[in-house]
């Protein structure tokens, strides 16, 4: 395994400093700290490589380090250690993302392993993510009028749009313009009549997730709607899914005859995004003409682990 840089955050101060001289011995650049908030306050947390944190006595103790990689978006595995296996707080990490988890007091093999494990899969992830910019999927529905049948559909549909990079989960409101269109397209398009049906098509790229909802009703006079760009009428009741459609999508249009919808979402700034984008030829190629400190060279040293 080549040398990478590694945050210990331990309040035992004996534990901290063996950990600390057992992952030196491995060849790793090493950095330990007892203090939480100073190592949450750390500008460079995005250029280490591995953190290992302790689970500390209460059930959000030793969370706070996941909670501050996940709301800063980093790509940093993170293990947490605890001497309890039925540590209160051991499955809220897990949730929050935790890579793994080592027994406390440490056995030298077991840690080797899993520190070893674990920085391989970030390896991993960064090796797949240079594939996820020539990504172009198409998934296509055809379904009979019933709602029930929606949640399904849409839940895929989100998952696989977050999985390129195009949403943020927590943020985006991309679930309530599909949701929006599926009903229009059953409620008023097809009437709930289940003989007709409804196509829904999904072209999904790291740039782009374009949506078209058809149904085989006979459709409506778009000039009818009223202006989406002006925030009042979101309050109105007719035709305020449309409206809510208009201001959630980056590009919404219809065919003349109303029956077909295509809707355009787009990616929100983000690490994940930033990172896909720097590993597409025509960025590559921007990055070598620019100067060491802009934000693609930045963007390269996360990559490369330093």
């Amino acid at each position: 395994m080549d040398k990478r840089r590694i945050l210990i955050v331990d309040a035992n101060k004996e534990l901290r400093t063996l950990l600390s001289q057992v992952l030196g011995e491995f060849g790793h650049e090493v950095v330990a700290t007892g203090n939480r908030d100073e190592a949450l306050a750390r500008e460079d947390l995005e250029d280490f490589d591995l953190i290992i944190s302790d689970l500390t006595e209460d059930a959000d103790g030793g969370v706070q380090v996941l909670s501050e990689i996940k709301r800063r978006r980093l790509v940093v595995p993170v293990v947490v250690s605890s001497e309890d296996t039925q540590h209160p707080g051991l499955v809220k990490a897990f949730k929050m993302g935790a890579a793994n988890y080592l027994r406390r007091p440490y056995d030298k093999q077991e840690l080797q392993a899993i520190v070893e494990k674990t920085l391989g899969y970030k390896l991993r992830f960064v090796e797949d993510m240079k594939v996820v910019p020539f990504v172009r999927e198409r998934i296509e529905f055809e379904l009979p009028s019933d709602l029930s049948l929606m949640n399904g559909v849409l839940h895929y549909l989100h998952e696989r749009v977050t999985k390129l990079g195009i949403i943020n989960p927590e943020r985006s409101n991309l679930f309530i313009a599909l949701d929006e269109a599926f009903v229009n397209a059953v409620k008023h398009g097809n009437k709930y009549d289940q003989q007709k049906l409804v196509r829904i098509t999904a072209d999904l790229s790291p740039k782009e997730a374009r949506f078209t909802i058809e149904d085989e009703g006979e459709g409506f006079d778009v000039k009818e709607i009223p202006d989406p760009r002006d925030p009042a009428n979101l309050f109105k009741t007719s035709g305020r899914g449309v409206l809510l459609i208009y201001n959630i999508m980056d590009e919404v249009a219809y065919n003349d005859r109303g029956n077909r919808l295509t809707m355009v979402k787009r990616p929100e700034e983000s690490f994940d995004n930033k990172l896909i984008d720097s590993l597409t030829p025509e960025d590559r190629r921007r990055r070598r003409s620019s100067s060491p400190g802009d934000s693609d060279s930045r963007t390269r040293r996360r990559i490369n682990g330093g």
